[in-house]
């Protein structure tokens, strides 16, 4: 089947954040938007012609969760990541973010320690901060241009008492995939100090051929502690239909994290995330093979123009994500005066990498999910500025 990735799609007045939200964000409707992290691309057709079909019918009262939707995740993860996930592993959620402020609260107390590992995405920090537990903050060390852990500082925050280590992986925003050994020495610290990991596995699918993502859940043995976030989502650009999964193989934690969520009365989901996620998991993976060699010929086409044409900026070369994060400090701004450059000069609406953590000063981070002269006109402009 042919997927054409190069067909613009317009999306403004559709109430798209990403479109309609930037003269809230930016202050000007006149920016290529390429910041919320969804994608312009149509979803594939089976998610399509499911949603349809359901919406055939005119009644759209409360949904239960069918077993063929947990046969699919189960399925799609065997199929593509190796892993066996059991069916009383998994615990249907209202969506990753609130996953994380979940986990926070049912995994450490008011008062007691969270570590994450800035730069990261910016919920991880709310979700702790908003609920009242103490932020310990492991930074990610740049080394050469790519990014690793600081295992010595990890485990230092481990015996400050931390409850919960919030992971990413893959990386949101530097696009690191997470080593076998990385991730063991993880698990090391985790089980000397009775760490709960909660791992964020959202953009697990969006890997690129150089890589390979092991699943942290498939390292997991008896006593370890260890939640997984899943979802369709970004792998099938449906963020905004909400349905994600946790995968909790403790029969504690999983009562843990259900008891949160029953408090806050958010276990119901609707008939067409129902579908939409079912039809993603069963039948996508031509279009996401297809999808990532498209992603894959655009992120290398913005890392071979910006060193013959922008040497001031530097990509971190994602191993995984449509989200490239930019090393701009070799245009000697300030964060402000960075964010202002590419909107008002550039005409271009990026996310400020301070937002993802005080060592994020100097980055942007480009979502390359679109049609890619959309983002050939985005680098001509920036280069044009700079001149």
């Amino acid at each position: 089947m042919k997927f054409d990735f190069d067909v613009p799609i317009p999306r403004e007045n559709t109430n798209s954040v990403k479109f309609d939200g930037r003269q809230q964000y930016f202050g000007t409707t006149d920016v290529s938007p390429l910041w919320v992290a969804d994608m312009d691309f149509a979803v594939p057709e089976c998610v399509t012609r499911a949603l349809q079909e359901r919406l055939n019918h005119p009644v759209f009262g409360y949904t239960l969760y069918p077993e063929s939707l947990y046969q699919s995740v189960i399925d799609w993860f065997e199929r593509r990541h190796h892993w066996k996930i059991e069916r009383d592993w998994i615990l249907m959620a209202p969506g990753v973010v609130p996953s994380l402020y979940a986990a926070v609260q049912a995994f450490a107390k008011e008062g007691e320690g969270v570590i994450v590992q800035p730069p990261v995405y910016f919920p991880f920090f709310s979700a702790v901060t908003t609920n009242n537990r103490k932020l310990l903050l492991n930074p990610l060390r740049e080394v050469n241009g790519r990014y690793e852990m600081d295992f010595a500082h990890l485990e230092s925050c481990a015996k400050e008492g931390a409850k919960l280590l919030m992971l990413c992986t893959p990386h949101n925003p530097v696009g690191r995939v997470w080593s076998e050994h990385e991730l063991q020495e993880v698990l090391r610290i985790a089980r000397k100090y009775h760490l709960t990991i909660l791992s964020d596995d959202i953009h697990a699918d969006l890997i690129y051929s150089e890589s390979t993502h092991i699943m942290l859940g498939r390292l997991v043995q008896a006593g370890d502690k260890i939640i997984t976030t899943i979802a369709p989502n970004k792998t099938f650009n449906i963020p905004g239909l909400g349905l994600s999964a946790l995968v909790i193989p403790d029969a504690t934690q999983r009562k843990a994290m259900k008891q949160v969520f029953e408090n806050l009365n958010v276990g119901n989901s609707n008939p067409f995330s129902v579908v939409a996620f079912e039809a993603a998991y069963s039948e996508g993976d031509e279009w996401l093979n297809a999808l990532m060699t498209y992603l894959e010929a655009t992120r290398d086409y913005v890392a071979d123009y910006l060193q013959k044409n922008i040497p001031k900026i530097k990509m971190v070369k994602p191993e995984a994500t449509y989200l490239l994060w930019l090393d701009c400090r070799g245009l000697e701004m300030g964060d402000a005066q960075l964010r202002d450059f590419f909107v008002k000069k550039c005409k271009v609406g990026m996310n400020p990498g301070i937002v993802f953590g005080e060592v994020g000063s100097g980055f942007m981070r480009m979502n390359i999910g679109t049609q890619r002269i959309n983002i050939q006109e985005v680098l001509e402009r920036i280069k044009v500025a700079l001149q």
